[in-house]
C-alpha cells in the first residue's frame, strides 16, 4: 500500500462538491490518507451560503467555520475506519490554479472533486472548474457527479487503447479494486471490428495479463457503430459499471475522444465516476 496518501477534496458547499467529500473521506478509510478539505474562496459562493443561513458576518470565519464543521463530521465517522487525518485549508486565488497549486505543494496522490448537475455539464463543459482541472493536473483526478453518492464498487471499468502505460496504470486500478472486492473489465471500444483489431487486442492482453495479477479482471473487445464514447457509455451502463477509469497522456484515446464532438460524447459518463490516471 502507497504510504502517506493524501487526498485533495476541493469544497465550494455545493450538494455534488459534498458528494465528493463523501467519496474522498471513504476511500482515504481504505488508503490510509490524510485528507485535506481545500476551499478557494469566492464572492459568489458566500452569498449563496449566507443567504441560506442569513449570515452577514465576516466571510472568512464564516467559511471556516462551516468548514470546521464538515471536517468534525468526516473525524467523527472516518477516523476509527482507517482515514489517518482530516484537516481544512483556505487559500485564496484563482481556483483551479489554487488547487492545483496546493496539490503539488503538498504533494498529493489524488483529487476528488465533485461535476455539475448533467445539463449544465454538457453544455457549459470547456468552462467548468472540473474540466479544466482534469486537463491541467498532473496528479490523478476522481470526478464525482452531483446525484451520485457513495457506494461501494462493484466493477470498475478501465477505457483502454493499447499503450504501454496501461500496465503501470492498471496497477492503481487493480489495488482500488481489491479494497472492495471488485471487478475489472479492460475495455476496447472500436467503430469497426477488423482482423487487424482482434489481433491487436490478443496482442494486448497477453502482453498484459503478466502485470495483473488479479482475478477478477476481464479483457473485453467492443464494437459499435457510433463514436467509441458512445459505444462505451453503452458498454458502462449495459455491464453495471460503477466507475469508469481512463489513463489521460498525450495523443491517446481519452484525448481524442474529449477533443471531438465534445457535448455529445462527454454523456457517457455524467452519471458514473471517471477516474482518470495521469501518473501511471
Amino acid at each position: 500500500m502507497h504510504k502517506n496518501f493524501k487526498i485533495v477534496c476541493p469544497v465550494d458547499f455545493s450538494e455534488c462538491s459534498l458528494n465528493a467529500i463523501e467519496y474522498a473521506a471513504k476511500l482515504g478509510e481504505k488508503y490510509n490518507a490524510a485528507l485535506f478539505v481545500f476551499h478557494v474562496p469566492s464572492k459568489e459562493d458566500y452569498l449563496k451560503l449566507s443567504s441560506k443561513d442569513g449570515h452577514g458576518g465576516d466571510q472568512y470565519s464564516f467559511i471556516k467555520r462551516k468548514l470546521d464543521s464538515l471536517v468534525a463530521t468526516v473525524t467523527e465517522e472516518c477516523i476509527e475506519n482507517g482515514l489517518a487525518s482530516c484537516i481544512s485549508e483556505i487559500k485564496e486565488g484563482k481556483t483551479v490554479d489554487t488547487i492545483l497549486q496546493f496539490a503539488n505543494e503538498i504533494k498529493a496522490n489524488l483529487i476528488v472533486m465533485g461535476t455539475e448537475g448533467v445539463n449544465d455539464f454538457k453544455k457549459n463543459f470547456i468552462g467548468t472548474r472540473s474540466s479544466t482541472l482534469m486537463e491541467k493536473s498532473d496528479i490523478d483526478v476522481l470526478l464525482i457527479p452531483r446525484k451520485v453518492f457513495f457506494k461501494v464498487p462493484r466493477k470498475f471499468v478501465y477505457a483502454t487503447d493499447y499503450h504501454e502505460e496501461d500496465k503501470l496504470a492498471i496497477q492503481k486500478v487493480v489495488q482500488m479494486a481489491s479494497f472492495y472486492d471488485s471487478e475489472i473489465d479492460m475495455v476496447h471500444v472500436s467503430s469497426k471490428l477488423t482482423s487487424i483489431d482482434k489481433v491487436m487486442h490478443h496482442s494486448m492482453v497477453q502482453d498484459i495479463e503478466p502485470f495483473i495479477k488479479y482475478e477478477k479482471t476481464t479483457f473485453v473487445l467492443k464494437t459499435y457503430r457510433d463514436e467509441p464514447g458512445l459505444g462505451l457509455e453503452n458498454y458502462l451502463n449495459t455491464a453495471k459499471g460503477d466507475v469508469l477509469v481512463t489513463l489521460s497522456t498525450k495523443k491517446t484515446w481519452f484525448d481524442q475522444l474529449f477533443a471531438q464532438n465534445l457535448s455529445r460524447k462527454m454523456s457517457y459518463f455524467i452519471n458514473k465516476p471517471l477516474w482518470v490516471i495521469k501518473q501511471p
